[in-house]
């Protein structure tokens, strides 16, 4: 006769205490801290602490692993915006979690069907579905914190060349789950040599995991070389109002650029190309003479075309987040090539609900909606066809790949960091590092502030800047010519791992019923008469 679902794995203070050990493990998982080995632990005391709940009660639990990984994550957004949107945008994506933690409760009863295999896959298929879903909702999303994220110096990154950033997360999820299935297994057998031969077949299947990932091969970038430039001009001020001396942003990379321009007529190395990063300009250098031409001066004086991150004004488009193209000898008026950021961010580029918005904090009147671009960021810079994505956008799959898929050699995120810290900025590496394994393809990140740096198709950085100093870095890339399966899925791995979730939840309601059916039998049986469940 079926089993009924377990009573709860753990006591209430003891699921309470675990739930809270669990979100400090995960924030300890990402940068700046980078223990990412602690990422699966999380996963895995999560799910124990829930495990035989009911799903209000794993629902709480869950909120409290979030609220103790999102809150000081997040806390780089409260540095010059103040508490409430830092705090709202901690308590969005902690319901998240909450919801993990509810289904984790719900699929309680596959630990107790043919030998409970299905359980510790579930766990980790439900960390996707979850990741999914909070990648696209509210507002677009905001991806920020997916497991995938803190995997920057792990075996598993390599992942991300058959799969993407999803089997990333899923095999994160799957080694937390099947660790949290050993324990769960091994109190259950106590002393009974027989039963410990599935908590022991547990282990050594998430070292399996492990160890598959890590032999998983890269392919390199089979184009030309290219010699790359990076210029960090850094701002007058960190905060909010780094954009007030607009001009002395644009003059610090003009300046740091004709210093560059310099020392290769004094026999350095000339680039193929340089990036500045995005605000490089946020004086419009199309509409505004002498910016234009300031940028013009820098790209003839070192000899190569120049990425700029601008922001542009016009009646007709609006305020425009971009990547500009300035060619040497450009003529004022030529048109430059262009990229436009695709999703400007909610509360922060655009706002949402304005109205209600301003109740929360009056700095959203400080905010002008952006307008958001509709094609890839695929720019021909120089010799390079570059894969143009801008701050933010990095962590959202799609976008990155579409500038692969349009013809992008090698990745540029352009960033500005200077209303945020040098944690942010790093976890924001970190996702530039596992979309050079995704794709196949060198990449760079160019920030106003840092850190600005180079990503090998490896994963490997070099170059790394100083934080809120100024820097000129070059490196020599790889053109890349191949797509990665991964490049080549696109979702598909995403949407499979999702509908897993989906089936796996199905299931555990089936089980869920015949609890019901057997629990029904056992009240009404005679006196005296024991069922076997």
């Amino acid at each position: 006769m079926p089993r009924p679902v377990p009573g709860p794995a753990l006591p209430t203070w003891a699921a309470l205490l675990a739930a809270a050990v669990a979100g400090g493990a995960m924030l300890v998982a990402f940068p700046p801290y980078g223990l990412w080995w602690a990422a699966p632990a999380a996963v895995a005391l999560l799910a124990i602490a829930v495990h035989g709940r009911r799903p209000r009660g794993g629902f709480w639990l869950g909120a409290v692993t979030g609220a103790l990984f999102f809150t000081p994550l997040l806390s780089w957004t409260n540095l010059h915006t103040g508490m409430v949107p830092w705090l709202l945008l901690s308590v969005l994506e902690t319901l998240y979690f909450g919801l993990v933690g509810a289904a984790g409760a719900w699929i309680s009863p596959l630990l107790r069907r043919n030998g409970g295999w299905a359980w510790p896959v579930a766990v980790g298929a439900l960390w996707v579905a979850q990741e999914a879903l909070r990648d696209r909702t509210p507002f677009g999303g905001f991806p920020w914190g997916r497991l995938a994220f803190s995997q920057d110096t792990s075996p598993l990154l390599r992942l991300a060349a058959v799969g993407g950033a999803p089997l990333v997360s899923f095999a994160v999820a799957l080694i937390g789950g099947l660790a949290a299935y050993a324990v769960l297994r091994g109190i259950s057998a106590g002393t009974d040599a027989r039963r410990a031969v599935a908590p022991l077949a547990a282990v050594v299947a998430g070292c399996a995991v492990a160890g598959a990932a890590a032999a998983v091969p890269l392919g390199s970038p089979g184009g030309e070389s290219v010699y790359v430039a990076v210029v960090q001009g850094n701002v007058p001020r960190l905060g909010l109002d780094f954009n007030a001396q607009r001009r002395a942003v644009l003059d610090n990379h003009v300046r740091a650029t004709i210093a560059l321009g310099d020392a290769v007529k004094a026999g350095a190395r000339r680039p193929d190309l340089v990036v500045w990063p995005e605000n490089a300009s946020d004086i419009d250098p199309l509409r505004q003479t002498d910016a234009g031409l300031l940028i013009d001066q820098a790209a003839d004086a070192v000899g190569a075309p120049i990425l700029v991150g601008a922001v542009l004004y016009s009646p007709e488009t609006g305020v425009e987040n971009a990547g500009l193209v300035f060619n040497p000898g450009r003529s004022l008026g030529d048109p430059v090539q262009k990229y436009v950021k695709r999703h400007p961010v909610p509360f922060a580029e655009t706002i949402p609900l304005r109205g209600i918005a301003r109740m929360v904090s009056k700095e959203v009147d400080r905010v002008t909606d952006m307008t958001a671009g509709t094609k890839p960021g695929v720019l021909q810079v120089g010799p390079a066809t570059v894969g143009d994505v801008i701050c933010f956008e990095v962590a959202y799959d799609g976008i990155v790949r579409d500038t692969v898929t349009g013809g992008g050699q090698i990745l540029a995120v352009q960033t500005n960091n200077a209303t945020f810290n040098e944690s942010e900025a790093r976890q924001q590496l970190a996702m530039v590092r596992l979309r050079a394994v995704e794709h196949g393809r060198d990449a760079l990140m160019a920030s106003t502030v840092g850190i600005s740096a180079f990503a090998g198709h490896t994963g490997t950085t070099s170059g790394e800047t100083e934080f809120d100093k100024p820097g000129v870095i070059l490196a020599e890339l790889h053109l890349g010519t191949e797509r990665t399966l991964a490049t080549r899925l696109g979702a598909i791995p995403e949407y499979v791992i999702a509908a897993l979730a989906m089936a796996l939840i199905a299931a555990a309601r089936i089980g869920r019923r015949r609890r019901t059916t057997v629990t029904d039998i056992t009240h009404t049986a005679e006196p005296g008469i024991k069922e076997d469940l």
